[in-house]
């Protein structure tokens, strides 16, 4: 099932592709979450205020409009580990370990259509990664692997934007990098919130970039260096997910950083489709 947050509340995808506005009280996908560990049965329960056609009739914000954090995983595809080791010029090294993970606090999140904004600070090597995102549902601490996909309560898109140059600076210095990947709109979301019941695991499905139509990443789930169950799992031995706790799972080979230095620029529109999601699209600003 796929659920929406929009400007007039929640709403579901119906059988026939019409979207349903539910008569619930919460704003967002998020603040339901964090309200209700039994969220999508509450929406697919809910009596209907409104029906339209379908998600171009509504005005579509960011699924979970405010996330408790953003937890991000890096180098967790084989194909990124490849062009990353060809753009330093050394051996690529697939047996990485543990899962590389870092979490930034959450900040407000757009969604389909806001524009990804260049910060003047820092706009000369703005870049794209788009990527799976977990939506978390329910609280989990050092959860089992076997236990750990009872968490997430739904899948959705999310561009980790990042600032290539204060990344480089942050590495250089030894800070963290997250600062490079916490401007404001820097990590669009959405179309929908895709339960989590129509995945299995492992997880396979596509997922492509295109930066003005030009696809620049293509790729399937089934590269990820990391299965799902073992990176939750691994992750909430760091820290405590939290429902509304957004998991960006890594991005495959083709960003903008490694593909000759092509960032983004104002007037770009970028677009990731995933298979059983949707698309997500944003102009640059």
């Amino acid at each position: 099932m796929r659920l929406y947050t929009t400007t007039e509340g929640i709403a579901r995808e119906e059988p026939d592709g019409s979207l349903a506005l539910v008569d619930l009280p919460h704003p967002d996908l998020g603040a339901l979450l964090r309200d209700d560990e039994r969220a999508a049965a509450t929406v697919a329960d809910a009596g209907i205020r409104r029906r339209v056609a379908g998600p171009d009739e509504l005005d579509l914000l960011a699924p979970v409009v405010a996330p408790g954090r953003f937890v991000i995983v890096g180098l967790n595809y084989h194909s990124h580990v490849d062009e990353f080791s060809e753009g330093l010029g050394i051996e690529a090294d697939h047996d990485v370990g543990e899962p590389f993970v870092f979490d930034t606090p959450g900040t407000p999140a757009i969604g389909p259509g806001a524009p990804i904004v260049r910060p003047p600070e820092a706009p000369d090597q703005v870049d794209y990664e788009g990527e799976v995102a977990l939506v978390i549902g329910r609280p989990g601490h050092d959860v089992a692997p076997a236990d750990a996909w009872s968490l997430v309560a739904g899948l959705t898109i999310v561009d980790d934007v990042s600032a290539r140059d204060r990344q480089a600076e942050a590495m250089t210095s030894g800070r963290g990098i997250g600062d490079a990947k916490s401007f404001p709109t820097f990590k669009p979301l959405g179309p929908c919130l895709a339960t989590a019941d129509g995945f299995d695991l492992p997880l396979d499905v596509g997922l492509t970039t295109r930066v003005n139509g030009e696809v620049r990443q293509d790729d399937r789930t089934t590269d990820m260096i990391h299965p799902l169950d073992e990176l939750l799992a691994h992750i909430t031995r760091q820290m405590t997910l939290q429902p509304g706790d957004v998991i960006c799972t890594g991005s495959p080979r083709g960003v903008g950083m490694w593909s000759g230095g092509r960032f983004l620029r104002s007037g770009d529109v970028v677009e990731i489709t995933v298979e059983g999601i949707g698309t997500l699209a944003n102009p640059v600003a």
